[in-house]
């Protein structure tokens, strides 16, 4: 299949580099002549275009990467009538979208920067009936999930899409720990990169407090550590910076 990418951003190149290791042939669309070629050094099995006055998408099957507040300029650019169109711009809806940008078919999708890896976790929603395709495609870069409302991926946004910035804040914060602790900086990013990696197993085995009961024993390192956690509330502020990223996504919808 040929997708047009339209943005050259941190998503953008992430998700091209993962669309690029499977059979699909990559367009990207940007309005930067210089960023454009410079991109395509970096990942030569791409074309690309700049988008200047206009563009034609007429049957075309795109991926919409730019930022949400451009979405009415450079939407003024793009004519004709795409295939499908599928968004990664948080909080922007898709009646927001048909109103911009025509398209047969619209699919609201949030991947995150993990997509370069192909380890995306990326969220889906919107016209039934290319439901397989997008989950296809976007399965190239990662895991997909299919929910049945806007409102469900905008919440969806704040845990996954949102989620890797979250998670290097608690990253940093441990490797931070180790560094004040006495441990050398390479060494500290090496024991935290591992750890990450080793928890994806650990959560996929057991619900959150399991894991916690096997790691903590009584009057212990970890038991010391976690009720540091308990009584400086973590997991209730943890819990309060989803629902605010999830609040500032319903802001954009609004606005």
């Amino acid at each position: 299949m040929e997708i047009t990418i339209i943005g050259n951003g941190n998503m953008a190149q992430a998700i091209i580099s993962g669309l690029v290791k499977s059979s699909h042939q990559i367009q990207v669309v940007g309005r930067s002549l210089e960023k454009l070629e410079a991109l395509k050094k970096q990942i030569p099995q791409i074309t690309i275009c700049e988008l200047d006055k206009a563009y034609d998408i007429t049957n075309q099957n795109i991926i919409f990467c730019v930022k949400p507040y451009n979405l009415t300029e450079v939407g003024a650019k793009l004519t004709g009538t795409a295939n499908t169109l599928y968004s990664v711009l948080a909080g922007t809806t898709i009646q927001s979208l048909s109103q911009n940008i025509s398209s047969k078919s619209y699919v609201r999708a949030m991947p995150n920067v993990s997509a370069k890896f192909c380890k995306s976790m990326t969220t889906l929603t919107g016209d039934e009936n290319i439901k397989k395709e997008a989950i296809d495609i976007f399965n190239c870069i990662g895991q997909t999930l299919w929910v049945d409302t806007q409102n469900e991926l905008d919440i969806a946004t704040a845990v996954a899409g949102s989620g890797p910035a979250f998670l290097a804040h608690v990253a940093d914060g441990i490797i931070e720990g180790a560094i004040n602790a006495g441990l050398k900086k390479e060494d500290a990013i090496t024991l935290t990169t591992a750890l990450f990696d080793g928890f994806t197993p650990l959560l996929e085995d057991d619900e959150p407090k399991d894991i916690i009961k096997k790691v903590m024993s009584p009057n212990g390192t970890t038991q010391a550590g976690y009720d540091y956690l308990v009584k400086n509330k973590v997991k209730d502020k943890i819990s309060q910076t989803i629902q605010t990223a999830y609040d500032r996504a319903l802001e954009l919808a609004k606005s």
